[in-house]
């Protein structure tokens, strides 16, 4: 069974930074890309950050020099490091992983990611 569990959310002050991790098991996910999304309360679950096979990265205009995506493959892990955070960051985040192995390039909708995380809070006061 394939699980994707994140941590590292929180309460966080306007412009200050959280790091949130995604571990995964059940699949070896180094030949995948995996992803973060969003969704704020009362809206749809935005892409935010993909990283693929080849650690190609793409990012939301949103996100765009404040977050960065990187992973680990030897430990299965995908993180999200997010600095500068502004009250409109405020979201539930997710970690999302491919459907299959060794697809490139962009994937910005659900229906582009098969293996979904739980959700992490992450709030950002003003």
């Amino acid at each position: 069974q394939v699980q994707l569990v994140e941590s590292g959310g929180g309460l966080v002050q306007s412009g200050g930074s959280l790091r949130l991790t995604c571990v995964a098991s059940g699949r070896d996910f180094s030949s995948s890309g995996m992803g973060w999304f969003r969704q704020a309360p009362g809206k749809e679950r935005l892409f935010v950050a993909r990283i693929t096979w080849q650690s190609h990265k793409y990012y939301a205009d949103s996100v765009k020099g404040r977050f960065t995506i990187s992973r680990d493959i030897i430990k299965n892990t995908v993180d999200l490091q997010m600095n500068s955070l502004k009250p409109e960051d405020t979201a539930v985040y997710y970690c999302a992983g491919d459907r299959s192995s060794f697809l490139d390039g962009g994937r910005y909708q659900e229906s582009d990611y098969e293996y979904w995380g739980q959700g992490s809070q992450v709030t950002v006061s003003s």
